[in-house]
């Protein structure tokens, strides 16, 4: 026998023995035992809730205008800039308005003249009582005319109605606006607990949302942060634009101030509760979404792999959407290193 064939029959017997050993081996070819404990199933009364998103708005938002029109002279404020209460924020140019103001008045001159004219003409008995009557009306009109101009006048101006900020210049200046058109979107800041989150909700978790109600929040600005929340409304009709019912929480921030239209994820507790099988976090394997899987023993020294459905986690567990049928006990240790090929030996 030569060297050739020598070297083919050393490599066919190695094929062989590696094609020969079993799964699930030490180097010695004998089965790898597992070490595993096991709990029994339990099974809680959870809370029922209702996860929700949407943007931070604020309780009182005003969109200030002036009350005529004209071409704008002045913004005050930027996009974003808090104001105070009694701040001056936008003007309009008054040339035309100060004309308008100044010819209601020579109108109320030249009427308290005509009157004062009839009176004297009415006592030489010149003229009539209704003339009388109608140059005093006349005067009365004038009067109103110029009250009104002044009015006018002072609505020129926008001032702040309570303290805030704005959240958009609708306008610039040297625009030509009219009146009862936005120049500033604003939010108010007149209470700590102003801020709100608006999300949008089904038909059903419409139905099952009432003021009042809990919620706790989480912001993309403040991502390790959780804020308490409390259900302030519920609109009742849906809105047409997002095609969902609309729900305003109510934030407790504190002394934070979120900007205006940040994202919010929210988990709104409702009045009802169910039974929910929960299992440590160590039992679970493969989570993806809301499927994740188990190992449950098969006799005395094998496991069965089984899929669950998720609902929700906390900090120790995970709570499972059905019941486990069928199922008394599960792994809760090595369950990563776990296949149903494995040899398992259930400790205490």
């Amino acid at each position: 026998m030569n060297k050739t064939q020598l070297t083919l029959i050393a490599l066919t017997s190695l094929l062989f023995a590696c094609k020969e050993k079993p799964k699930n081996t030490n180097p010695l070819g004998q089965p790898d035992i597992i070490s595993v404990k096991v709990a029994p199933i339990s099974s809680f009364g959870v809370t029922n809730s209702i996860q929700v998103t949407g943007l931070v708005s604020t309780e009182n938002e005003a969109n200030y205008s002036f009350k005529i029109g004209g071409v704008i002279n002045s913004i005050l404020v930027d996009e974003g800039q808090f104001f105070k209460k009694g701040q001056l924020l936008a003007t309009l140019n008054t040339t035309e308005i100060a004309a308008g103001l100044a010819q209601a008045n020579l109108g109320v001159d030249k009427a308290a003249r005509d009157y004062a004219r009839a009176v004297n003409l009415y006592k030489d008995s010149v003229f009539t009582l209704e003339q009388l009557q109608n140059t005093k009306t006349a005067l009365d009109v004038a009067k109103k005319t110029s009250e009104a101009t002044a009015f006018n006048q002072r609505y020129a101006r926008i001032y702040a109605a309570s303290d805030g900020f704005v959240t958009k210049k609708v306008a610039s200046v040297g625009e030509v606006i009219g009146g009862g058109m936005p120049v500033l979107m604003t939010g108010s800041t007149q209470k700590t607990d102003s801020y709100l989150l608006k999300v949008g909700v089904t038909d059903l978790e419409w139905a099952g949302i009432s003021a009042g109600q809990r919620a706790v929040v989480y912001l993309d600005g403040y991502p390790e942060q959780p804020f308490q929340a409390t259900v302030l409304r519920k609109l009742q009709s849906a809105d047409a634009s997002i095609g969902s019912f609309q729900v305003e929480l109510k934030l407790q921030m504190g002394n934070l101030k979120p900007a205006i239209g940040m994202f919010g994820k929210a988990a709104i507790e409702t009045n009802t509760s169910e039974n929910k099988t929960v299992i440590p976090f160590s039992a679970l394997v493969e989570a993806d979404g809301e499927t994740g899987y188990i190992f449950t023993p098969k006799g005395t020294n094998s496991v069965r792999k089984v899929p669950v459905t998720i609902l929700k986690f906390d900090n120790k567990n995970v709570y499972l959407k059905d019941k486990l049928e069928g199922i008394d006990r599960i792994v809760i240790s090595n369950s990563a290193y776990l296949n149903e090929q494995s040899t398992v030996k259930i400790i205490k």
